[in-house]
């Protein structure tokens, strides 16, 4: 019994790993426009969704670098894993206290192309090879593309685009600097967080991202198009 589950786990994570193997040099392409497993699970199940792709060059500079300062800093400087902040997380967890998130946009990109929702450390151990993968890969602007593409902003809304003239009416390249603040601040909790109606507690998170963004410099240089 133990020996047919371990066949069948073998199994299910080779086909894991080689999907994502075969699939990212073709995302690598800027005509594909990939979907991810949440997008694929409300198409098949005949769920309603928003979802309209844009060019990186059509998202708004501002937009891009609040992503970054809000969720992944070093972006343009790790090799798809900040190994410092990975390093700090695990030390927190041999101490036993509550330990934070250190997902990379790569990270968060493969999770959602290929992985699954929810805390789980097979889905942390597979995230961090094919972040490095998708990271050799891919140039950084494309990770962004598709990560801007395909994160989900409320439940049913997927991608900068949908997201913008959902919560706010407007085009992801006509965003204001809040705007982009705060649908940055949204993407740890999209179902949770409403941008367009924010919190007092979204609002100090956006003010922060907002100062960050204003500040980015060199930290964004990697995704800075002729455009911004």
């Amino acid at each position: 019994m133990l020996r047919k589950f371990l066949i069948a786990a073998a199994v299910v994570i080779s086909m894991l790993v080689a999907i994502p193997v075969v699939l990212v040099p073709i995302y690598a392409i800027p005509a594909i426009h990939p979907v991810s497993t949440l997008i694929l699970r409300d198409h098949f199940s005949f769920r309603p969704y928003l979802r309209d792709w844009v060019d990186l060059n059509e998202i708004a500079p501002v937009m891009r670098y609040s992503v970054i300062m809000s969720e992944d800093g070093q972006f343009c400087r790790h090799d798809g894993v900040d190994w410092g902040e990975m390093a700090s997380v695990v030390d927190e967890f041999l101490e036993g206290a509550e330990t934070r998130g250190a997902s990379t946009i790569p990270m968060q990109t493969v999770k959602n192309l290929f992985l699954w929702n929810g805390r789980s450390y097979v889905r942390k151990a597979l995230e961090l090879p094919l972040a490095l993968y998708l990271n050799l890969v891919l140039s950084k602007e494309r990770i962004l593309e598709i990560y801007l593409n395909i994160a989900e902003w409320d439940e049913g809304v997927y991608g900068i685009e949908a997201a913008s003239q959902h919560y706010f009416g407007r085009s992801a390249d006509s965003l204001t600097a809040r705007q982009a603040a705060l649908l940055a601040v949204t993407l740890p909790s999209p179902v949770t967080r409403n941008p367009a109606a924010p919190s007092r507690r979204m609002n100090a998170l956006a003010d922060r991202v907002q100062r960050l963004a204003r500040a980015s410099g060199s930290y964004v240089g990697c995704v800075k198009t002729e455009s911004g």
